[in-house]
C-alpha cells in the first residue's frame, strides 16, 4: 500500500516545500518544528537557540529573489533582488499562506526519535516519537519521513588544532553565536575562516573595530553580487547556454571566468587566490570585501599556529599583539541523532544518500533527506524538486532501482564529485545545478523539452536556454503542471527591474528646447548652405576649365 501520512521534519523552505509536495500528491503531511515559528534557518533571533540554525543581523541572501524562488510561486516585484532575511520572511510567509501549509504545521515540537515499525519490511512505517515539553511526549505512526533539518545547526569548533587557545586572554566564539559588531567597537578581531559567514563578519566587524585580520588556510574566490551592468550576478550567468558551454568547454570556462574575476582586483595580490578551480568549490559571495581590504579595515592572513596570552601568531611567523576576540567561522558538522546510526552512513564524506535522497538499504523507501545539500545556486529550488521526486517515490509512482545498482550509483557518483570539486567534512557534497534538477525532473516528468519548445513556442524557448535558469521551467509540463509558468518566465525580467525604479532618470530631450539651441541650428544650417554653394561654384568653375582644355586640345 501507498504511503499516505507523512512526517516533516522541520518547517524550513525545505520543510515549507516539502508539505505542500506532499500535498499536490494527495498525501497527508504533518510538520514537526522545535522552534516557534516557521522559516528555519531564515528566521533570526536575538539569542542564540542550540540545536537550531542561526543567523547573524545583516545577512542578505546570495542569491537574487527569481533564482531562489519556488517553481510555482514568483516572488512579489517590489521586493529587492538580494533580499535581507527578514524579506526572505515575507517571501516565505506569503508562500506558506498562499498555500495553506500552516494548518499542517506544529510548532515548538521536537523530535526525538524516529525508528522503524517491527513490522517496517511490510508496512514501511516508521514511530516518530515527538516532545512538547518534557513531561509531555507523543508516540505517532507514519507511513513515511521526510528530514529537513538542514546542515547549519551543529557549530564546529576544533580548539585542539589551535596551540594555546585554552590560554588566550581574550574572548572567542563561533561564528553560530554572532549577532552583529555591537561590544566590538575599537577591538582587534581575528576571524579565523573564509566562507562565505566569515567574510561577512569580517567585513561586518571591520565597520566599528580598530582591525580585523581574516585568516585563510585555502584562500577562496571571491565573486559580488552584482554583475556588470548592475543586474543580479547570477540570473545573468545560471542559464543553460552556460551549463552547455561549461560542459562541452571545461577548461577554457573556468580559466576564462577566473580572468574576469581578477580583472576587478586580483585575488593573488589581495591575499585571496586558493589553489582550487572556480567550480572546484562554492565561492564566497561578498560584494564589500575587496574594499575593506583595500582601505585596511581588513588585513589577510594565512593560517593560525598558535595562541600565545593576547598574540596570535600564523604560519607565517607573522604575530598579531593584543587581540581582543577571535571568531571561529570554521562551519559546521552534520548530523541527524534522531535518526538510527545505520542511516547515517558515509560514503566518502557524504552521506550514503541515492540521488542525495534515499537510503539504499531500505527495505521500503519511505524516508527521505531533502535539502542536505550545495550547489552552485540556490537550495530551494534543489529542496523542492527533491521532495516533488521523493514523494512520487512514497506513492509507487517512481520506481527505485535494486539497491545494489543504488550503491554502485552512489560510489560512482561521490568519485566523480571528489574529482571535480574540493569536498571536505565541512562541504561534504556538491552538486551541479541544472543537471541534478534535471536528472530529477526527468523521472518526475517534469523536464522542460528545450527541442520541442523551439518547435512550438519559439519566444518561450528562448528565454529557457539562452535567459536565466529560473524555477518555472519545471513547471512547464508533466505532474505538477502549473498554467502560470509561461507568463512567469516571460515577466521575470520586470520582476528583477521593478525595484530599481525607486527613482526615474528622465529621458535626454531630444529637441532644441532653447533660443540658443535654435539659433545654433539654424546657423549650422547656414553655414552647410554656404559649404555646399562654395562646392558648386568650385565645380562649375572646374568644369568650364576643362571643358577650355578640351577645346584647346582639339585646336
Amino acid at each position: 500500500m501507498a504511503a499516505q501520512r507523512v512526517a516533516v521534519i522541520g518547517a524550513g523552505p525545505s520543510g515549507l516545500t516539502s508539505i505542500k509536495a506532499c500535498l499536490e500528491e494527495g498525501l497527508e503531511p504533518t510538520c514537526f518544528e522545535s522552534s516557534y515559528d516557521i522559516g528555519g534557518l531564515w528566521k533570526f533571533k536575538e539569542k542564540p537557540e542550540p540545536g537550531r540554525a542561526n543567523i547573524y543581523q545583516s545577512v542578505v541572501i546570495n542569491s537574487s529573489k527569481e533564482m531562489m524562488s519556488f517553481s510555482d510561486f514568483p516572488p512579489p516585484a517590489e521586493l529587492p533582488n538580494n533580499m535581507h532575511h527578514s524579506e526572505i520572511m515575507i517571501y516565505l510567509r506569503l508562500y506558506a499562506q498562499a498555500f495553506n501549509l500552516t494548518q499542517h504545521i506544529h510548532l515548538q515540537t521536537t523530535v526525538i526519535s524516529v525508528r522503524q515499525r517491527p513490522d517496517f519490511a511490510a508496512s514501511g512505517q516508521w514511530e516518530v516519537e515527538t516532545e512538547k515539553t518534557e513531561a509531555s511526549r507523543q508516540m505517532h505512526v507514519f507511513d513515511a519521513v521526510i528530514v529537513c533539518t538542514g546542515h547549519f545547526t551543529q557549530p564546529h569548533l576544533p580548539l585542539t588544532d589551535f596551540p594555546g587557545i585554552e590560554s588566550f586572554q581574550g574572548r572567542y566564539f563561533h561564528s553560530w553565536d554572532y549577532r552583529s559588531a555591537e561590544g566590538l567597537e575599537g577591538k582587534r578581531v581575528v576571524v579565523i575562516g573564509i566562507g562565505n559567514s566569515g567574510g561577512d563578519i569580517a567585513v561586518d566587524i571591520s565597520r566599528v573595530a580598530e582591525k580585523v585580520y581574516l585568516s585563510t588556510r585555502s584562500g577562496a574566490w571571491v565573486i559580488g553580487r552584482v554583475a556588470p551592468g548592475g543586474l543580479p550576478a547570477d540570473i545573468v550567468r545560471v542559464s543553460r547556454m552556460g551549463n552547455l558551454i561549461r560542459k562541452l568547454f571545461p577548461s577554457w570556462t573556468n580559466k576564462t571566468l577566473e580572468k574576469k574575476l581578477n580583472a576587478p582586483f586580483d585575488h593573488k595580490l589581495y591575499g585571496l587566490q586558493p589553489k582550487h578551480a572556480f567550480f572546484a568549490q562554492v565561492p564566497v559571495v561578498n560584494d564589500d570585501l575587496p574594499a575593506r581590504i583595500i582601505s585596511g579595515r581588513v588585513q589577510v592572513k594565512p593560517n593560525v599556529k598558535e595562541f600565545s596570552g593576547s598574540s596570535v601568531i600564523f604560519t607565517d611567523g607573522s604575530i598579531i599583539d593584543k587581540v581582543d576576540v577571535v571568531v571561529f567561522a570554521t562551519g559546521y558538522n552534520y548530523g541527524f541523532p534522531f535518526l538510527p546510526a545505520a542511516l547515517q552512513a558515509k560514503c566518502g564524506y557524504r552521506l550514503c544518500l541515492y540521488k542525495h535522497i534515499f537510503h539504499p538499504t531500505l527495505t521500503k523507501p519511505t524516508l527521505a533527506v531533502v535539502g542536505f545539500i550545495h550547489g552552485f545556486g540556490a537550495i530551494n529550488p534543489l529542496a523542492e524538486m527533491q521532495a516533488r521526486w521523493a514523494t512520487r517515490v512514497f506513492k509507487g509512482l517512481i520506481t527505485l532501482p535494486t539497491d545494489k545498482i543504488m550503491m554502485k550509483e552512489i560510489e560512482k557518483d561521490t568519485a566523480e564529485m571528489h574529482q571535480k570539486h574540493a569536498c571536505s567534512e565541512r562541504y561534504p557534497l556538491y552538486v551541479d545545478y541544472i543537471p541534478y534538477q534535471d536528472s530529477l525532473a526527468e523521472q518526475v516528468g517534469a523536464r522542460p523539452n528545450i527541442p520541442w519548445l523551439f518547435v512550438t513556442d519559439p519566444k518561450l524557448a528562448l528565454q529557457v536556454f539562452y535567459g536565466p535558469a529560473t524555477p518555472y521551467q519545471y513547471r512547464l509540463t508533466g505532474p505538477g503542471r502549473w498554467a502560470g509558468a509561461r507568463q512567469a518566465i516571460l515577466t521575470q525580467w520586470d520582476r528583477v527591474i521593478q525595484p530599481f525604479k525607486t527613482r526615474v532618470v528622465p529621458e535626454p530631450e531630444t529637441k532644441p528646447s532653447s533660443t540658443l539651441s535654435i539659433i545654433m541650428v539654424f546657423s549650422c544650417a547656414a553655414l552647410l548652405s554656404n559649404k555646399i554653394a562654395g562646392m558648386n561654384d568650385f565645380l562649375h568653375h572646374s568644369t568650364a576649365l576643362l571643358d577650355g582644355i578640351k577645346e584647346h586640345l582639339s585646336v
